[in-house]
């Protein structure tokens, strides 16, 4: 995975958090869920990209296996 791509990640999900935040501070029960959700939409992203890594790492050592 890219550094950008991590970076991106991270990013949503802290703007999720805060968003959460800001919900929860101003008794706003639908900001506060799309917080959580933009936290959960970043989360599952960084899971895909790390069974990507995976994969890729795999692929990686069986090429280096037969060399």
């Amino acid at each position: 995975m890219g550094a950008g791509d991590k970076i991106s990640n991270k990013a949503e999900e802290l703007g999720g958090k805060a968003k959460e935040a800001w919900g929860d501070l101003t008794d706003n029960e639908r900001l506060e869920a799309e917080g959580k959700a933009e936290q959960a939409g970043a989360k599952a992203k960084q899971a895909g990209e790390n069974v990507k890594d995976a994969a890729k790492d795999v692929a990686d050592g069986v090429k280096d296996a037969f060399k």
